[in-house]
């Protein structure tokens, strides 16, 4: 697989205490594989962790988080024939993406899905790792069977 074809990117599995999961709904877009995690570019001189937390904050308002763990290396995934039109689909074939795994430490009224002018998410909620792989989108499915693997240790804490 080249790489090199691929978008650089981060995603955030964002974990509260009960060991449950945040997922965010993708607004404008209909059910039911419209869920899931934080995930964003890197903008130019940003390393990954910087650009996971900036992502974090930007798509869902939080900031108190801490660092638990990162992917050792990219995961990738194609985009679907029909994403061809989009800005991304134009110049890449698909996005690579290193993962980081947060602890959640604030109170949930600290998540405010406005927080940026560009709006990700219209709903949120906690979630099973197992709900977070039955509702994002089909094909996304794999990357997030790579990420729960990698993450397991921390999922379990």
């Amino acid at each position: 697989m080249d790489l090199a074809l691929y978008r650089p990117n981060v995603g955030v599995v964002l974990i509260n205490a009960r060991g449950l999961v945040w997922l965010g709904r993708r607004a404008g877009t209909k059910g039911p594989h419209n869920w899931q995690f934080p995930q964003g570019g890197m903008d130019k001189g940003e390393t990954p962790k910087v650009a996971a937390s900036r992502e974090l904050r930007e798509e869902t308002g939080a900031a108190s988080v801490d660092f638990l763990a990162q992917t050792d290396d990219w995961i990738a995934y194609k985009f679907p024939a029909n994403h061809k039109r989009s800005i991304f689909g134009r110049r890449w074939i698909g996005q690579k993406q290193l993962w980081f795994a947060f602890r959640f430490i604030g109170e949930d009224s600290e998540f405010d899905l406005r927080a940026h002018h560009e709006i990700e998410f219209d709903a949120w909620r906690w979630a099973t790792m197992s709900d977070a792989l039955e509702t994002v989108v089909p094909f996304k499915r794999e990357t997030y069977r790579q990420v729960a693997a990698a993450f397991a240790t921390v999922l379990e804490t």
